[in-house]
């Protein structure tokens, strides 16, 4: 396939594509994953240009970036998956060779109470820019040794809900639970159809819970430890025995870096941290590494009497467990942080950030962007 694009007119550019191994189009880089994502290839790989596609929403925030400065190796582009003209212009100006597509909706009570978000930005966000990496030609694009690829990274809960035993495969058939899960089913298959249909070198994963630096504090971990750092009660679905398998976000980035160098097209890989637990016991874990770390709580009680049992959320699936024998008997990669080593990592990062999740609590991070972008 010949090259559509030039920068014939950009001597700027022409040097970077020859420099460069990769040119890497990173949606959704400012958010929690894609963050972690930016800052390893930034670390490890500076011969790979880096755009990073996130339209700021509640979630992203560029201060998961600091010390990320624009030039040869990264650019910031604020904007939506969803805007056909400028996501085609970016194919033409940058001649992505490479699309790793983190950018979506994923929290799912705001699934539950507003859906059509969730349809919108992972379902016709995921249509977008499969349809600009297909009309741009970039598969064409690759120099020798970078293989093409989109990548387009999905959630284990596609799978829907399992029993107390068996785990998800890649063969697994999708049985999708909530609106937030059933959106990312139907990108799933937008993906693996323009593989089949239009011969897109797509490649999917499917990851587990992920928990680490930079999660918004919407989610359980973040939400725990700040609610339990504050004497706040710890809201808790349920029974609490809903289990998950956590993955600690830079063992997923890594793993994404290996299906981009290592995998095949058309191809799915679980990624799994081996980690199952359930939730109550998260929970309890934070609890005591606070009371290790600070004390007890104000009241002078253990952190585990501020737990509260609150009625289940609606369509909540039981258990979720990875196989992830695929990816590592393919590619070679396992995760390397077991659970306990990962939250005693977590706990000290937002100990040590504290700034950075008062920012977010009370909202001053989104005024700082109104400011700056004149929203």
């Amino acid at each position: 396939m010949s090259r559509i694009c030039s920068f014939s007119d950009n001597a700027n550019r022409k040097l970077t594509r020859m420099k460069n191994k990769r040119r890497v189009l990173v949606t959704g880089g400012c958010g929690f994953i894609g963050a972690n994502f930016v800052r390893l290839l930034h670390s490890r790989y500076s011969d790979w240009r880096v755009v990073n596609l996130d339209k700021l929403t509640y979630a992203g925030n560029l201060k998961n970036l600091e010390g990320i400065s624009e030039g040869s190796e990264y650019r910031f582009v604020r904007g939506d998956i969803c805007d056909k003209n400028l996501i085609s212009r970016l194919f033409a100006e940058e001649c992505f060779d490479t699309v790793v597509h983190f950018a979506a909706e994923s929290h799912v009570d705001r699934s539950i109470t507003g859906p059509g978000t969730f349809v919108r930005t992972n379902i016709e966000g995921t249509f977008t820019l499969l349809e600009a990496a297909r009309k741009s030609g970039f598969a064409g694009n690759a120099e020798e040794g970078a293989p093409p690829c989109f990548l387009h990274v999905s959630t284990d809960e596609v799978y829907g809900s399992l029993g107390q035993t068996g785990y998800f495969t890649e063969n697994t058939a999708y049985d999708p639970r909530s609106p937030y899960s059933a959106s990312k089913a139907s990108s799933d298959h937008l993906a693996r159809a323009y593989f089949h249909t239009y011969g897109l070198p797509v490649r999917i994963t499917n990851c587990s819970n992920n928990y680490g630096p930079f999660q918004f504090p919407e989610k359980l971990i973040p939400l725990v430890f700040n609610n339990a750092l504050n004497n706040k009660a710890l809201p808790v679905y349920g029974d609490g025995k809903n289990v998950r398998d956590w993955l600690y976000v830079l063992d997923h980035c890594e793993a994404i870096v290996e299906v981009l160098e290592k995998g095949q097209d058309g191809q799915c890989y679980n990624i799994g941290g081996n980690n199952e637990k359930q939730n109550i016991e998260v929970v309890t874990l934070i609890c005591d590494l606070l009371d290790k770390k600070l004390g007890l709580a104000e009241s002078g009680q253990p952190r585990r009497s501020l737990i509260d049992f609150v009625p289940d959320r609606l369509g909540h699936d039981r258990r979720y467990a990875i196989d992830a024998t695929k990816i590592r008997e393919q590619l070679g990669w396992e995760p390397r942080v077991n659970f306990a080593e990962g939250m005693e990592r977590t706990v000290e990062w937002y100990l040590a950030n504290q700034p950075w999740v008062i920012d977010i609590v009370n909202g001053s991070y989104q005024k700082y962007y109104a400011e700056m972008y004149r929203l």
